[in-house]
């Protein structure tokens, strides 16, 4: 369960979210809100790499308090990600797989599903936007993460690769109750749609809608 407590973010003078107190139980959640709302900012809060006031848990852990136990149950894959060029797919998926702590092998399921063997071998530096994209999901998926928060996790990639990010998502809740926060701009699919929640950025603050 993410719990939230007074909390506060803002740029200078500028408030982007006050969150007074709110509890997210495990679940499916699609993250709603017009440009600039402050979606990308509660996600960067929650896998915590943005500093704010106030307090986040995950299950009674201090995104503050307890900084390493709390980020290895939490997965982040950014909306336009960046990783050191020089690296191939291959040692970034390696050091990642390491650090979360992830079975052996478990990368190779989402791997292939996506076709990305051909291209793992090359350096991050020579990928297309597509393929960067799938890279930091199959990241994002590795290990066994309470929360994986996904921040515009549909653009860039093809029709065929968002159905089975879908089965991905389903797949990681349905066995593990991993709870998923998506923020996105495009309508999500229909099968994810009957298992998500709305939670929306609005007014500076975050709500569920029922």
């Amino acid at each position: 369960m993410l719990q939230f407590t007074n909390f506060r973010k803002s740029y200078g003078y500028h408030p982007i979210l006050q969150i007074e107190s709110l509890r997210i139980e495990p679940g499916i959640y699609w993250i709603k809100g017009v440009n600039g709302s402050g979606k990308s900012t509660l996600l960067k809060s929650i896998g915590g790499f943005l500093f704010f006031e106030g307090e986040i848990l995950l299950n009674n852990v201090s995104v503050k308090k307890d900084s390493v136990p709390y980020r290895k149950m939490v997965n982040f894959a950014d909306a336009e990600p960046i990783y050191p060029e020089f690296l191939t797919g291959w040692e970034m998926i390696a050091l990642f797989a390491k650090a979360k702590q992830a079975t052996p092998g478990q990368e190779l399921y989402f791997i292939k599903s996506m076709k990305m063997e051909s291209y793992l071998s090359n350096a991050v530096g020579s990928y297309s936007s597509g393929m960067l994209k799938k890279l930091s999901l199959v990241l994002a998926f590795l290990g066994r993460p309470k929360v994986i928060l996904l921040d515009e996790p549909l653009i860039t990639i093809d029709t065929e690769s968002l159905d089975i990010l879908c089965r991905w998502i389903l797949k990681k809740h349905e066995e593990e109750n991993t709870t998923f926060l998506l923020s996105s701009h495009q309508p999500l699919s229909e099968v994810l749609l009957t298992k998500a929640r709305v939670l929306l950025v609005d007014k500076q603050t975050l709500t569920m809608e029922k």
